[in-house]
């Protein structure tokens, strides 16, 4: 299962951080990472700024469940982690539920610089931010797909279903 790992990276709903630093968190606590990767997963979810303004930097304790770090902080981190490696699959669970302007643009800018580099990206959301930066949408319905196709396809058909028209949906994702 350790091996799969590195091919899957994934940022849940509900973040869990650890007691250590910030870099223990974004390596997963790994056996002597390379600081650059460190830096690199950093600098793609778009962190390193605000890492490098806390107190020690990518060396800063956390506390256990990052309770030293608000909860903007904690998610954008644990994305860090998830993008940790450049792995092949990344899955991101309602992954700016807890993210201010500056986040949520960092994260769609992650999103791009992942599909990008050739990386699949899962996004479940609700808050249409997230879904900005993708190209495909399942919409699901008690478990069920509903609607599947081109982003933009699917969001003008559930526009019209909710009875509005195309500036709505472009509005609603922010494109």
């Amino acid at each position: 299962m350790e091996e799969l790992g590195r091919f899957i990276g994934y940022l849940p709903q509900d973040v869990e951080l650890f007691a250590g630093t910030v870099s223990e968190n974004i390596s997963h606590f790994g056996k002597e990472p390379d600081p650059a990767d460190i830096v690199a997963a950093a600098r793609l979810a778009g962190i390193h700024d605000m890492v490098l303004r806390l107190p020690n930097g990518y060396d800063t304790m956390i506390g256990e469940s990052g309770r030293r770090l608000s909860g903007g902080q904690r998610q954008r981190i644990a994305l860090a982690r998830a993008v940790f490696g450049l792995p092949s699959l990344v899955v991101l669970d309602e992954p700016n539920s807890n993210l201010d302007a500056e986040g949520d643009k960092a994260l769609g800018e992650a999103i791009k610089a992942l599909k990008q580099m050739g990386k699949t990206v899962i996004v479940m959301a609700h808050r249409p931010s997230a879904i900005a930066a993708v190209d495909k949408l399942i919409m699901l319905r008690d478990g069920q797909i509903e609607l599947y196709g081109d982003k933009d396809e699917v969001l003008q058909k559930v526009v019209e279903r909710l009875g509005g028209g195309p500036a709505q949906a472009r509005i609603e994702t922010g494109t």
